[in-house]
């Protein structure tokens, strides 16, 4: 789907439709389906978390510089940070010294660094790659979290899921609402929102890129 930037077009729209193509493939990889699905066991689950540990660790750790940024800053919110539960969650998983073990996929170590890049030379790039992210894991990854209760018999919301609970989130929808006017306010002209744009569509490529690293260690049994 293309979309072109103007001034008179909501950002956020702009920002959903042009990547809507991109965000569809990712989300019907066959590996997402299949976990989805209740086709793979636990591990795969284990190991999907694994990567995002990388992903955020890139992502909220370049936050930290971008706090004043005019352009970057008003998007990085407490409320949103993600990697104490992930951690809580791959030790759950994976035990205590879940770090001794932990292994990005070469997908993964290319999607970390192209996080990191952004945070440190390209704030916009960086709204991209939050945005992709977490309005996904208040959205879609709700869906993950519902099955991965039911599929792995998690307590609800507990231990093994805590990365989809967002607790300092009272109503997830408003935030959602807020988002996207954060992203309509952007301090970026028209070119610069092209850019955005692409590095939104380059991260779900990125996030597919991953999918399907995760498709090929985990294929189902003939």
């Amino acid at each position: 789907m293309n979309a072109s930037v103007t001034s008179d077009t909501a950002f956020s729209t702009l920002i959903r439709t042009a990547s809507h193509e991109q965000h569809t493939e990712a989300e019907t990889t066959t590996f997402i389906g299949d976990m989805l699905g209740g086709k793979l066991g636990v591990e795969a689950y284990a190991r999907y978390t694994e990567q995002l540990w990388f992903v955020y660790e890139a992502l909220e750790s370049g936050a930290r510089a971008l706090v004043d940024d005019p352009v970057a800053g008003p998007f990085v919110q407490p409320e949103l940070m993600r990697l104490p539960a992930l951690e809580r969650d791959l030790e759950h998983l994976r035990g205590p010294r879940w770090r001794s073990t932990l292994s990005a996929l070469p997908a993964t170590e290319a999607y970390a660094t192209r996080v990191a890049e952004c945070a440190r030379s390209w704030p916009g790039g960086y709204v991209a790659h939050h945005y992709t992210r977490y309005l996904g894991d208040l959205s879609g990854g709700q869906i993950i979290r519902d099955r991965a209760e039911k599929t792995w018999g998690f307590e609800r919301k507990g231990d093994g899921v805590r990365f989809y609970v967002f607790e300092d989130i009272a109503n997830p929808a408003a935030f959602k609402r807020g988002y996207r006017e954060l992203l309509d306010r952007v301090r970026a002209d028209d070119l610069e929102k092209q850019r955005i744009v692409s590095e939104c569509k380059r991260a779900f490529a990125l996030n597919t890129a991953v999918f399907l690293a995760l498709g090929e260690e985990f294929p189902l049994s003939a």
